[in-house]
């Protein structure tokens, strides 16, 4: 008796569940879409069609960004970017991924305050560019290790912890 009325509905219900089941995760946290959506603004490129690596090295870090799709424009949207930040960030403006974040990112302080003692260096990839971030300062090291653990876990991204 009650059986045709629930095969309807779970026949009705079955796409909805298939397009939310094939979603990343992500889009349905409306903090993680806003600032995907800052991201796009100050990078130019659809964060959701690109991948981000955040990497603690030995001597600092690495950002990489890079488009999923075939997209010259967004691949020079990105290469441009990297060049963007890896000046601001040597004259200790950390204000773009203020922006993105809407707060000060953990790390950026003391980047600022011992820029003298760290190189950037943005280098280009096949789809996007990569940003290295160097220095032989231990205090320095630590703050850049925390500016980068923080960035994959915001953009819930992979990388070397």
């Amino acid at each position: 008796m009650y059986r045709t009325p629930i095969v309807i509905i779970a026949m009705l219900l079955l796409p909805v569940t298939l397009r939310a089941q094939k979603e990343p995760p992500a889009r349905h946290d409306t903090a993680f879409t806003a600032m995907q959506e800052r991201g796009r603004m100050a990078m130019g490129v659809d964060q959701y069609t690109s991948t981000h690596h955040f990497d603690a090295l030995p001597d600092g870090g690495r950002i990489e960004l890079q488009r999923d799709v075939d997209d010259s424009a967004g691949v020079a949207r990105i290469r441009a970017h990297m060049r963007e930040i890896a000046r601001a960030f040597k004259s200790g403006d950390f204000s773009t991924p203020a922006m993105v974040h809407m707060r000060e990112v953990p790390g950026a302080k003391t980047m600022a305050a011992r820029r003298s003692l760290i190189t950037y260096e943005a280098r280009d990839l096949p789809r996007g560019a990569e940003l290295y971030i160097r220095t032989s300062d231990a205090e320095a090291r630590r703050a850049i290790h925390e500016f980068i653990g923080f960035q994959r876990g915001e953009h819930h991204a992979t990388g070397m912890p």
